[in-house]
């Protein structure tokens, strides 16, 4: 597909271009709910316009990370990655995107107010980069810095019908994010096609003084002739979306030589992802108390613990969850047992789906399940919800770089499939991607600001 920031920058725009575009967003977004912030003093200057997630912070743009608890915080600085996409002058920030609490969430809906489905606003966005994927799918002309610990650019991408590119851990600077889980978090990008994600990729990764986790410098294109199906992973899936992505196998068998292999390893991933991930949240999160950070509910002159019940009273339910299992997991008499079992298995995985991204992708589909109506969400136990992360928590656990496309359409909702790779092949996947979508035809019912 081409790149829409090529068409984009070759045609001058209107003098008032940004401040329609504003307007636009404005009406659009009380439907669908994909900004928390919505930018309207920006200048045209022929720039991209790109939006950043909630918990990415801009200078000068109240930034929650989706949480009341940070509610009028307003950073001093620029993330690393904003500023790289500012300095490089192609582009120009239009907003800041709804996203789950923290990114705490596979649905988008821990928040105050959810996301939307873009196509049809009855259906979960999915999360927590909720927001970054209905903007993308709303906006023709526009890209998203979002982020992902778990599955949280996949599945939103999936569900909206736009490609979610999350790269190698450490490839691109967290300097400026408010953390969920330190050793799991990975800025990406969502797009309209894989062009536009690769340009923006190359504008923002590289080594950043400020993150010392951001070492990756060397980025390769390994290119792969086979393609890895998962046994024990694919069976999770429901029956139509496993249909939909046999015939995708079918179409690629073309060109590539399709594998089943067994991996008994990744039927473990998600017990060892949520240990992890919530011992690493609650640490985080124990900061946020109103006194140095996190909103201050009430005045100082009463004792402590009623001063800081009531500041952390504000949690959202799965924050709150998160937080008393992260700091159970982390005490003395369980962390053997539950936490250092889990780096173990983690190990493991990576050392496993390391060997064999040597030889292929890694292919799947991204949500076990078509596109779920936000009511039916609603319904999901908490365990029923993590269950789901099944296709995107392997290649987040291991810090490989992994890239969502949209392939088919399930009761009239996108769905996607996620291409995986060995650590620092990210280009590798976009060139995969680039090349399906010569043949995938998007059918998107928005095409905001193609003026």
């Amino acid at each position: 597909m081409a790149s829409h920031i090529r068409e984009f920058l070759g045609h001058e725009k209107p003098s008032d271009y940004y401040s329609k575009l504003a307007e636009e967003l404005e009406r659009t977004n009380s439907e669908y709910h994909a900004f928390n912030v919505i930018k309207k003093d920006t200048e045209a200057k022929n720039q991209v316009p790109f939006s950043t997630k909630a918990n990415i912070c801009v200078k000068g743009v109240e930034t929650t990370a989706g949480s009341k608890m940070l509610r009028g915080y307003v950073p001093p600085f620029n993330a690393t990655v904003v500023e790289r996409m500012l300095k490089e002058g192609s582009f120009s920030f239009i907003g800041e995107t709804n996203m789950d609490e923290f990114g705490f969430g596979t649905f988008g809906i821990n928040t105050e107010v959810p996301a939307r489905n873009a196509f049809d606003s009855r259906y979960a966005a999915g999360g927590s980069s909720s927001g970054s994927a209905v903007a993308t799918a709303l906006l023709k002309y526009h890209v998203a810095i979002a982020e992902s610990t778990g599955g949280s650019i996949s599945t939103p991408a999936a569900l909206n019908g736009v490609v979610g590119f999350t790269p190698t851990y450490g490839a691109v600077s967290r300097y400026g994010l408010i953390d969920y889980a330190n050793s799991l978090d990975k800025i990406g990008i969502m797009a309209r096609s894989s062009d536009d994600a690769r340009g923006v990729f190359d504008v923002i990764r590289g080594r950043d003084n400020y993150d010392v986790t951001c070492a990756i410098e060397k980025i390769t294109n390994n290119k792969k002739g086979k393609l890895f199906v998962i046994e024990e992973l694919l069976e999770k899936a429901d029956p139509k979306i496993r249909s939909e992505f046999e015939r995708l196998l079918d179409k690629l068998g073309k060109e590539y030589e399709i594998k089943t292999i067994s991996m008994n390893i990744l039927s473990d991933a998600i017990e060892p992802y949520y240990i992890i991930a919530m011992a690493e949240a609650s640490t985080n999160l124990a900061k946020y108390n109103g006194y140095k950070y996190g909103f201050q509910y009430g005045e100082f002159n009463r004792r402590y613990n009623d001063f800081f019940t009531e500041a952390r009273s504000n949690f959202g339910m799965e924050a709150k969850r998160r937080i008393i299992l992260g700091t159970f997991i982390r005490s003395e008499s369980v962390k053997a047992r539950y936490y250092t079992k889990a780096l173990m298995i983690r190990q493991m995985i990576i050392n496993e789906m390391g060997k064999v991204l040597k030889d292929g992708f890694v292919i799947s589909p991204t949500l076990p399940i078509p596109t779920p109506k936000i009511a039916d969400v609603e319904k999901l136990t908490p365990v029923q919800n993590y269950a789901l992360d099944v296709f995107t928590i392997p290649p987040s656990i291991g810090g490989f770089p992994h890239l969502t496309f949209p392939y088919a359409y399930v009761n009239e909702m996108p769905i996607g499939a996620q291409i995986i790779t060995e650590q620092a092949n990210d280009y590798a996947l976009l060139d995969f991607s680039s090349k399906w979508e010569e043949s995938f035809q998007y059918k998107y019912k928005h095409n905001i600001g193609s003026l």
